[in-house]
């Protein structure tokens, strides 16, 4: 049984890329975005879905990380996921900070992904 989580960890794309397989990734930009590059594992829920109330298959029990570009549309979404009852971190930074810091991700072709 590993360490407990500890919420810093899971708004940094390092952490995020360290617990990959104990939380739930949620990527809510476009689908143009979506498609240039994105996360290994992560589902697809644009921002305005998540504010019509729509969380997918997401588990209740299990932590959510959201994911945008710059950080700012996973903030809004973390906050409507967590009045939902969903423990939800954002991750600071999103998508260019995660670039920056070297980490992977891919078209959903597997192809070298971009920031869009």
């Amino acid at each position: 049984m590993g360490f407990p989580i500890r919420m810093s960890e899971l708004n940094t794309p390092k952490g995020v890329s360290e617990r990959l397989g104990e939380i739930q990734l949620v990527d809510c930009r476009e689908l143009y975005e979506w498609v240039a590059g994105r996360i290994e594992g992560a589902v697809h829920i644009p921002l305005n879905s998540i504010m019509a109330g729509v969380t997918g298959e997401l588990d209740p029990a299990k932590p959510v990380v959201v994911v945008c570009r710059s950080g700012n549309r996973s903030e809004l979404a973390t906050l409507m996921l967590g009045a939902r009852g969903f423990e939800a971190y954002n991750l600071e930074g999103g998508m260019e900070e995660w670039d920056r810091e070297g980490l992977p991700y891919s078209t959903p072709e597997g192809a070298p992904g971009r920031v869009a």
